[in-house]
């Protein structure tokens, strides 16, 4: 008799644990359409809920295009810079850091205001005048177009391991642009 409860709480969760599946993919599928203003459908989860940090969590997914995308989210109060970082640790190479829905030069103008802010009275000169103002963008949540998965893996945050980072997922992509 016991053998059965146990069959029957372990298909029992994996009934919930696949509809959790559903749910985070539909909220993901949902966040990108409001916040971000595309609209994507999620064709695979590759990694889910990953821990990038302490307080974050990342999901690297293709979409129905077969576009390889990483959506991070968390408690802290992260900046574009913050993203990169995360970014380049898990062994993704970004393509592109989409900005909020309705506001496609969102990094550009917060990164012209801040420059002055610093400088009043001075106009940036080029775009390096720019760059490391454009990484103190507040950007939570993210979602990232990825170009490539560097050594075919994907990591996630461990305070065991050493380096902090471990493979969470195996995955070979790379985006190859045609004409």
């Amino acid at each position: 008799m016991r053998v059965y409860k146990t069959k029957f709480a372990w298909d029992a969760i994996l009934i919930l644990d696949m509809n959790d599946q559903l749910l985070d993919d539909e909220a993901i599928e949902q966040i990108a359409k409001d916040r971000f203003g595309i609209d994507l459908e999620v064709r695979q989860m590759i990694v889910q809920g990953a821990p990038i940090s302490h307080t974050g969590e990342a999901s690297v997914f293709l979409s129905k295009k077969k576009q390889l995308y990483a959506y991070i989210h968390g408690q802290s109060n992260y900046v574009l810079g913050d993203i990169q970082k995360i970014v380049a640790r898990m062994g993704l190479k970004a393509e592109l850091y989409v900005p909020p829905k309705g506001q496609p030069h969102y990094f550009d103008d917060l990164a012209v205001e801040k420059f002055r802010q610093t400088y009043p009275g001075r106009k940036p000169s080029s775009e390096n005048d720019l760059r490391y103002y454009r990484t103190l963008s507040p950007y939570n949540p993210a979602l990232i177009v990825v170009h490539e998965v560097k050594n075919g893996e994907i990591k996630q945050f461990d305070t065991d391991a050493s380096g902090n980072w471990r493979t969470v997922a195996k995955f070979a992509y790379r985006r190859i642009k045609t004409s």
